[in-house]
């Protein structure tokens, strides 16, 4: 069973991985990744796999000790609930970045290999869109147009 819920929580954040990617312009895209209720799966994956070991991740969070983080994730439930958190931030992370592009019109031609850097590598991925980010200026909001009396 933990193998599957292992695997089950990059399937259930694969869909607004691929929308990101593949549709980026696609209205449907844009209100699921605006959600963050996407990681609702992915957590609920997340508190299956935690609450057998819940002791062993709780005395290594409540006081971290490499030791302690290392006996946990020597055990499957352990590796499964730090994977599945893993998928889950890493989407908070992709959906965000992706919101960022489209306000500040990165094209997302750029935007799609680095969101799947991002799926694999999330800190590089995250770190190249902050540079990126930081070299592409934020348009200037358009100014409203003046109401008829």
């Amino acid at each position: 069973m933990t193998a599957f819920l292992f695997e089950l929580s990059f399937y259930l954040a694969a869909p607004v991985w691929l929308l990101m990617i593949f549709a980026p312009r696609w209205r449907v895209t844009e209100r699921i990744a605006a959600s963050p209720l996407t990681v609702l799966p992915i957590l609920a994956v997340y508190v299956a796999l935690a609450l057998p070991v819940f002791p062993e991740l709780w005395a290594a969070v409540s006081s971290p000790d490499l030791d302690a983080f290392r006996e946990l994730t020597a055990t499957a439930d352990g590796a499964g609930a730090v994977w599945a958190q893993v998928i889950a931030w890493d989407l908070l992370v992709g959906q965000w970045m992706y919101q960022e592009a489209r306000r500040r019109g990165i094209s997302p031609l750029v935007m799609g290999p680095l969101l799947v850097l991002t799926i694999l590598l999330s800190p590089f991925g995250l770190l190249v869109f902050l540079g990126l980010r930081t070299a592409k200026k934020k348009p200037a909001p358009r100014a409203a147009a003046p109401r008829a009396a």
